[in-house]
């Protein structure tokens, strides 16, 4: 028994000495201003380093050529967005 419960036991704050945390926890405010250094992948949720995070988070943000859509269907888009909003104006047109 260590001297500061001892000397809680003998004053009657017994009760103030276990509602302490234990020594070897990290309090809060340290743990709060520590960065998260786990990172999981959107992709498949898979634990990353964070060069690895950054890596793929680079290489998401680039534009993908292949993903882009033709014009055509660029058009026919912007023609389907046009109508919807002539039908929110004037839903009886329509």
């Amino acid at each position: 028994m260590g001297t500061a419960s001892l000397l809680a036991l003998l004053s009657g704050q017994w009760d103030a000495a276990l509602a302490l945390p234990p020594a070897a926890e990290i309090p809060e405010e340290v743990l709060r201003v520590q960065p998260d250094l786990r990172a999981r992948s959107p992709v498949d949720n898979q634990p990353l380093s964070p060069t690895e995070m950054l890596a793929l988070q680079e290489a998401l943000a680039a534009p993908d050529p292949e993903g882009s859509v033709s014009p055509e269907v660029e058009q026919l888009i912007f023609l389907l967005k046009l109508r919807k909003g002539f039908r929110d104006v004037f839903p009886f047109l329509f």
